[in-house]
């Protein structure tokens, strides 16, 4: 019986660890993986072929690569076989020119252009037009650059058919850097980020603002659930209803609102200038005034979200405490001190642990309204990792840097919930009431 119902207990939960497992466990899965390779736009995400380009082969050349090797590897040969004059049959060249070619040139190859063109000059049926006559030698010619191989095997082969005295280290070592699909790079990406000169810069950038925010919405939550909780009613919902706004508005429509107000002839900027002080741009026009727009855009909605648990547990709390505390005499402030903020304790540790969590991973406000500016100087590592995985600038898309990115949040962010249970004596918070004992 007991086993059917655990049975019966796994059918019901199964729904839910799937949707954990495909929502949840799977994106963090993809994201390690993707941190431990140099995925790109570039490279795509299926794989690659191997290619020789003029730029590999400087790089080859500036890296110790033998120079005959190189210069073998970029010249241009001719030869005469099966192959070649069936591609020169497809490009429709003339067909008793063919005939001519494979019975007086078969076999042959020639080191240049030039003493092919001669020897095609020498058939009776050549064309009479130089141009015809180049477009001829196409076909004919053997060249490794820019050429697609579907796998390494194939390049190596091309490489010996070229520079056929190459050492097989050399081989082995064009034919690994010629891969144009992604790779396992180890802690590459993790290495690169600790070489940038501004990862410190946007470290720094995002302690701050999640520090600053995260006070923010704290205290002002708390200020705001506690002002309301000894209103009136009717005066209490209205002012909950006002500080629900920020959370209940689309975001792209909110951050267009604190454009409106910040901007360029916008309604700080007319007050400012009608008040004799210095009106531009708040929003993007100096580091201070950018910080501030920041943090007030996301403070205004974290606030009404702590405001909305912390009212909720206010009611919680059994109103006979309070009353019990007016009759001995305790003042407001005494009565938050000493009963209210004491059972507050798992709010305010759910609301900390939460925020921090969502603003550091937070960072579409940022984009809609700074976007990291002025230039860089509010630009925090979410904002960063998005830019380089889904919005780079320069086209390529850096899928690996950006999970790389992305998988030192999670780490972070699981760090800072340990140090928060412990802070908050997590293990005292859920234990049964003394009453049970």
């Amino acid at each position: 019986m007991r086993t059917r119902t655990s049975l019966l207990g796994l059918g019901f939960v199964s729904p839910a660890l799937s949707l954990l497992f495909a929502f949840f466990l799977m994106p963090v899965v993809l994201t390690t993986v993707f941190a431990f390779t140099n995925m790109s736009t570039a490279t795509g995400i299926t794989g690659g072929s191997h290619v020789i380009t003029g730029n590999l082969l400087r790089d080859l050349g500036n890296a110790g690569i033998d120079n005959d090797v190189i210069t073998a590897l970029g010249e241009a040969s001719f030869s005469v076989t099966s192959e070649t004059l069936a591609a020169a049959a497809d490009a429709g060249v003339e067909p008793r020119f063919l005939g001519e070619i494979e019975a007086r040139l078969m076999g042959q190859n020639f080191e240049d252009a030039r003493s092919f063109e001669s020897a095609l000059k020498s058939l009776p049926s050549r064309p009479t037009r130089i141009r015809e006559l180049k477009l001829a030698t196409e076909p004919f010619e053997r060249s490794i650059l820019n050429t697609r191989y579907a796998s390494r095997a194939d390049m190596e082969a091309a490489i010996t058919s070229m520079a056929p005295d190459a050492p097989a280290e050399t081989i082995s070592t064009i034919a690994e850097a010629s891969y144009t699909g992604w790779r396992w790079i180890d802690g590459g990406n993790f290495q690169t980020l600790l070489d940038r000169p501004e990862t410190i810069r946007i470290v720094l950038n995002t302690v701050f603002y999640v520090a600053a925010t995260l006070a923010f919405n704290v205290f002002v939550g708390l200020f705001l659930a506690i002002t309301t909780f000894y209103l009136p009613k009717t005066g209490a919902g209205f002012f909950s209803v006002l500080w629900l706004l920020p959370r209940i508005t689309p975001v792209v429509l909110y951050a267009v609102m604190w454009k409106w107000f910040t901007w360029d002839n916008g309604f700080l900027y007319v007050i400012a200038e009608q008040l004799g002080l210095p009106a531009f741009n708040y929003m993007k026009g100096s580091v201070p005034t950018a910080w501030a727009t920041i943090i007030l855009v996301n403070g205004f909605v974290g606030a009404s979200f702590g405001m909305i648990l912390f009212s909720g547990a206010l009611r919680a709390i059994p109103i006979q405490q309070l009353w019990a505390s007016e009759v001995d005499g305790a003042s407001r402030w005494q009565q938050i001190r000493r009963i209210i903020l004491p059972q507050l304790r798992w709010p305010i540790l759910f609301v900390t642990s939460y925020q921090t969590l969502s603003l550091l991973s937070s960072y579409e406000q940022i984009w809609l309204t700074t976007n990291g500016g002025p230039g860089s100087t509010t630009t925090v590592w979410a904002l960063e990792a998005f830019n380089t995985a889904l919005n780079n600038y320069t086209g390529n898309l850096e899928y690996g840097m950006g999970a790389a990115m992305a998988l030192i949040l999670v780490a972070v962010g699981l760090v800072l919930s340990i140090l928060y249970l412990r802070m908050f004596r997590f293990d005292e918070l859920v234990n049964k009431p003394r009453i049970e004992f």
